[in-house]
This record gives C-alpha cells, structure tokens and sequence, in this order.
C-alpha cells in the first residue's frame, strides 16, 4: 500500500525531527541516519519511538 505524498512530506522522525525515507516493499519509513525505521501497519504509520527498530545502515 503506497503512503500519500502529502503525508510523506510533512512526517518527520520523532528522535531527531529528521526526514524519513519510505521504503514501499518493506512497509517501513527509515532513518538512515540514526540507523532506525518505524513500521507502517494497515498503511498507517506507526511514529512511536518505542516503535523504532533497527535498520542497517
């Protein structure tokens, strides 16, 4: 499920209020910079710290 533009363009990583990168056929939005992504569930995201997992960097 793809995420609208609009959106993507407004959310920011709640750690350090940095843009994201949408990653469509994990169904993840990452951080590269700190190494972490927050899941998008239902094709929603879930922008909760406590939610972060790592990511390869």
């Amino acid at each position: 499920m793809s995420l609208d533009p609009k959106l993507l363009d407004i959310l920011a990583c709640p750690r350090d209020k940095g843009p994201l990168t949408y990653l469509e056929d994990e169904s993840v939005l990452v951080n590269e910079r700190l190494g972490i992504a927050y899941p998008i569930e239902d094709g929603i995201p879930v922008m909760l710290s406590d939610e972060a997992v790592d990511w390869p960097r």
